[in-house]
């Protein structure tokens, strides 16, 4: 059984997931499914892991992320290296950690926090 901590960063991490695939004007029903997948996946995570509750964030941003290179190619694509005809996606750094940010890697620059790329 969940606890209401589980299920309040499970409930937030979907939010802030589905604010940064609006923003990016990628979050079709299939798309949303995906991250429904994910946060299916990191509930049961979490109920293995209570403390990780603070990772989750960033977890299922992983999580979608993969999914979505598998089925659609990457996401999302840094906006400032795009321009510059050199498309490639963002990370999620800390990779396992509190307060997760998208990150472009080529110009080691925090783009937003995950859940703020509008």
């Amino acid at each position: 059984m969940s606890s209401p901590e589980i299920e309040a960063a499970l409930h937030s991490a979907r939010a802030l997931i589905l604010a940064d695939l609006s923003a990016r004007d990628v979050a079709d029903a299939a798309v949303v499914s995906l991250v429904e997948d994910a946060v299916t996946h990191r509930r049961w995570w979490l109920e293995q892991w209570p403390d990780g509750t603070g990772y989750v964030l960033g977890l299922v941003a992983q999580d979608v992320q993969d999914a979505l290179l598998e089925a659609y190619g990457r996401w999302p694509l840094c906006p400032s290296c795009a321009l510059d005809g050199d498309p490639h996606a963002l990370s999620v750094e800390p990779e396992l950690g509190p307060d997760p940010h998208w990150v472009c890697g080529k110009e080691a620059t925090v783009v937003a926090p995950v859940g703020q790329l509008g």
